[in-house]
């Protein structure tokens, strides 16, 4: 769990900036996002498979195969 320890004199924007990178790193808005609506597998997968796909095509545009 994501935390920082203020000390004297800390300003409160500085501190908020760091949990929220804190935050972002640990993942956490992603995960609550993605737990926060049931997805059946067959779902997931095909978005799994679409991501996939449209990583190749990107990768095939980059290298000028595509």
């Amino acid at each position: 769990m994501p935390g920082i320890k203020l000390k004297e004199g800390d300003f409160i924007e500085g501190a908020l900036r760091a949990f929220k990178k804190q935050v972002e790193k640990a993942g956490v808005i992603g995960d609550i996002k993605r737990k926060a609506h049931y997805e059946k597998p067959s779902i997931r997968l095909k978005k799994k498979s679409v991501a996939a796909r449209k990583r190749r095509i990107k990768q095939l545009k980059k290298f000028g195969h595509f």
